[in-house]
């Protein structure tokens, strides 16, 4: 099957940029050799949302099969469910943010990425506040309470889609691309290029993700921007409780006050990035990703396309 996927150069609404149609694709959900998994028992990770600034306190409870990753909203009456899936997720700049009629939740990404990249398919995260904690810019607390948690294997199988075709959504300025793989798992690539003039290099990562490879080479790598960008911020009154430790700031001689983790930290973050919004699928994905200069919602746009033909194959199934 052959289908046209309208998407954007993503520089304002879907609607209000002429579409650029790259390729074609097809994708099949298929069972995977392994097991679905839980928390053994809860772990919490506390600290401060960087935009909001507010102090907020986030829980992992185990969950039972087939729930997926469901953020619940324990600051509000009705204790509001919102589902870790592509479908919830709404257009915030420089973050992942899912809502629902009644509630919202922010800066979910770096949670989900340990999440995902650790093979926790189940768990509820329950959280007090609208934003989730920045920490250090990092996913790191996030394993490191994971780790601690442990997990445990059920008795369901976990699901995976698997790319048989080529899709390419962007355009020259900014893109995202999906290949089949004869390779089990799930392999990306990113190409960050701020232009010849900037204080971030040009760097390139390739890594096929596992539990191993996101704890000892993305994880503990740290949100970045220009100082212009952080300046720019903070006159809009946000961020007022990030300081220069928390995350990554760049003036024309490199990281402020700071000191970088990796040569390249900045495209594994990056790469950090692409794990959590990936994990917005709600399966694994089995196949090749490579960015280029792409951010949140163009990665989510490819989770929405390479759902819609899964769910298709499904139905086809379904009804044979």
């Amino acid at each position: 099957m052959v289908r046209l996927v309208r998407c954007s150069g993503f520089r304002g609404t879907l609607a209000s940029i002429p579409a650029q149609v790259f390729s074609r694709w097809n994708s099949q959900l298929t069972t995977s050799p392994r097991q679905q998994r839980t928390l053994a028992r809860s772990a919490t990770v506390a600290g401060h949302g960087y935009w909001s600034g507010e102090d907020v306190r986030v829980e992992f409870r185990p969950a039972p099969p087939w729930t997926g990753l469901v953020f619940v909203r324990s600051d509000l009456e009705t204790l509001d469910r919102i589902p870790a899936l592509a479908a919830h997720r709404i257009e915030v700049p420089r973050r992942t943010v899912l809502s629902t009629e009644t509630t919202r939740v922010e800066m979910i990404e770096h949670a989900l990425a340990a999440l995902a990249a650790l093979q926790i398919d189940n768990c509820e995260i329950w959280v007090d506040r609208q934003e989730l904690p920045g920490l250090d810019g990092s996913a790191q607390a996030y394993v490191e309470a994971l780790d601690w948690a442990g997990s445990t294997i059920q008795v369901a199988p976990r699901e995976t889609l698997r790319i048989t075709e080529v899709i390419r959504l962007g355009d020259e300025q900014s893109w995202i691309e999906a290949r089949p793989s004869n390779q089990p798992g799930l392999s990306l690539r990113y190409e960050l290029d701020y232009g010849p003039k900037s204080p971030i290099v040009q760097q390139t990562r390739q890594l096929t993700i596992s539990p191993r490879v996101f704890r000892e080479q993305l994880a503990m790598c740290r949100t970045f921007m220009l100082k212009s960008e952080a300046e720019w911020i903070i006159a809009q009154g946000l961020g007022h409780r990030a300081t220069l430790q928390d995350l990554l700031i760049f003036d024309t001689n490199g990281p402020v006050e700071n000191t970088l983790r990796f040569e390249d930290e900045c495209v594994r973050h990056k790469l950090l990035d692409l794990v959590g919004d990936l994990a917005l699928a709600g399966c694994d994905l089995q196949g090749h990703i490579t960015s280029y200069r792409s951010g949140h919602r163009l990665n989510a746009e490819l989770v929405r396309v390479l759902k819609e033909s899964g769910e298709h194959q499904i139905l086809r199934r379904k009804s044979a």
